[in-house]
């Protein structure tokens, strides 16, 4: 590929990845553009950007998921390149494709790659060919009933119904029994077909109390691959992320290693450019399987660039600009710890029921080693039109113990008013005795589930937060101790005011 500059760079997505984006396109001299929804036209996340383009107003389906209306957006204002971000029409082969035809850069892997990795079932059927272990299941064909249940019963329960185009724990039912398995296989067709078009599903073993691995690599043009080492995503609710970590805790260095060339022998089968992320699920036996390979940025970059100490949107600008990797793999090292959570507009003690509102404070935390991508702040309005995450934070220190410490304090001083958030829920998962021990896996919050409870509302933490800094003092000058003691009176004074 020859080496074009990219000067004008849309962006067609929405919240903290979108604003991201925009500020690496600053300290590279570029324009950046952002195609949004009308929703999204005065949102914060629109602000870093030099310049807006309308997709127009109405469903997902009508503004960020329609590709031609994506495209002619980028050609009406002579963008050179598109960087899709994550979720929306990241993963879509027919963005890739018609980026191409339009004469459009596309900041991600080639059409041929999200193709080939797009499918849970053909990804699964490559990786068995090159020799990187698979969880034992079925990934044929045959999608009747009878078939998936013959299937089913031959791997033996328990078992992971899953679609085969799906992601984010979509189209995904955990079936321990016969008596099970057939509303699981309907319930996951349903899913698939309404999230993805697409009611193929596949069968796996179910691994009982897996850990979550991931290895983010990165080729370019002239076939140069690397791997930036690994993350920790073992943390979930409903089989979604919510805490994510690098270096993976408990690790022995043998397992990392023979982890990274599976990562990047993946990546070579498919001719991999660009950023991309190779996923395992790792037994308690120190065994890993290949899960999946998304063919995008992560939400949980950032915890990488802390760690190895590097930018990856703009290596990705860089290597779409037909550039060379800016690093060999002996150039890469991992530093020190880093640690992500999610904050969600959601309700932990309603079932993580997303949540509406707006938001009347918003008061980001700071300090050495935090870090807060966010496309929200004070009067954005939180809808159920999309997904409820509202930002990320992100902590590094020297030692995993350290950075646990920075995080819980970045989580306390961390003011949002207006909609219930899972702020609290995050405190008291980071602030867990297993979880500072490293003994996490993706059974963590079923198997912790009574000592997470909620204690004290988000609400009075984040009063207490402001009226410290009222009264002048820090954010969190307040003990944890003596917050509690105190919120009672503070809620009592402000009524129900943000709940």
């Amino acid at each position: 590929m020859d080496h074009v500059k990219i000067s004008r760079l849309m962006v067609a997505n929405r919240g903290e990845i979108a604003a991201r984006i925009a500020r690496t396109c600053g300290e590279m001299g570029i324009t950046s553009i952002l195609a949004h929804s009308d929703e999204d036209a005065a949102s914060v996340a629109a602000r870093p950007f030099n310049q807006l383009i309308s997709l127009g107003g109405g469903e997902i389906r009508d503004t960020y998921l329609n590709v031609s209306r994506v495209i002619d957006a980028a050609r009406t204002v002579r963008a050179d390149a598109l960087h899709p971000g994550y979720g929306f029409l990241s993963e879509r082969a027919e963005l890739a494709a018609a980026c191409e035809e339009a004469g459009i850069i596309f900041v991600g892997p080639k059409t041929r790659s999200i193709e080939m990795m797009g499918s849970k079932a053909e990804s699964r059927r490559l990786m068995e060919s090159i020799g990187v272990p698979v969880v034992p299941g079925y990934h044929g064909e045959d999608q009747t009933d009878s078939t998936l249940m013959r299937e089913a019963e031959s791997v033996g329960f328990p078992i992971l119904v899953k679609a085969s185009a799906g992601g984010g724990g979509k189209g995904m039912k955990i079936v321990r029994s016969r008596e099970e398995l057939q509303p699981a296989i309907e319930s996951a067709r349903r899913e698939a077909e309404k999230a993805f078009g697409n009611g193929r599903l596949l069968i796996e073993r179910y691994v009982v109390r897996p850990r979550h691995v991931e290895f983010q690599i990165f080729g370019d043009a002239s076939g140069n691959l690397v791997h930036l080492f690994e993350r920790d995503c073992s943390v979930q609710r409903r089989h979604q992320k919510i805490v994510e970590e690098s270096p993976a805790p408990r690790y022995p260095a043998e397992l990392r290693a023979r982890m990274a060339v599976a990562a990047v022998a993946a990546a070579r089968a498919v001719e991999y450019q660009n950023a991309g992320t190779v996923e395992f699920v790792v037994t308690p036996e120190g065994e890993f399987y290949f899960l999946e390979m998304n063919t995008r940025l992560q939400v949980e970059h950032p915890v990488t660039e802390a760690v190895v100490g590097v930018d990856l949107v703009r290596a990705q600008i860089e290597v779409a600009q037909g550039g060379a990797l800016p690093w060999t793999q002996q150039q890469l090292t991992q530093r020190g710890h880093a640690i992500e959570v999610r904050v969600y507009a959601e309700d932990p003690d309603a079932g993580f029921l997303p949540q509406v509102g707006r938001i009347a404070v918003y008061r980001e935390p700071s300090g050495a080693g935090i870090r807060v991508d966010s496309g929200v702040g004070a009067g954005s309005e939180i809808s159920v039109r999309y997904d409820p995450m509202l930002s990320k934070v992100i902590a590094y220190a020297e030692t995993r113990a350290a950075c646990i410490d920075r995080l819980i304090r970045a989580l306390e001083d961390y003011v949002l008013l207006g909609t219930t958030t899972n702020l609290s829920y995050l405190r008291r998962i980071v602030s867990h005795p297993a979880y500072r021990a490293g003994d996490v896996s993706t059974d963590f919050i079923p198997q912790h589930e009574r000592d997470l409870e909620r204690q004290t509302p988000d609400e009075v933490i984040s009063l207490a937060a402001v009226l410290g800094q009222v009264a002048g003092g820090s954010p969190s000058s307040p003990s944890r101790d003596s917050s509690q003691q105190k919120a009672p009176s503070v809620w009592e004074s402000v009524g129900s005011w943000g709940r």
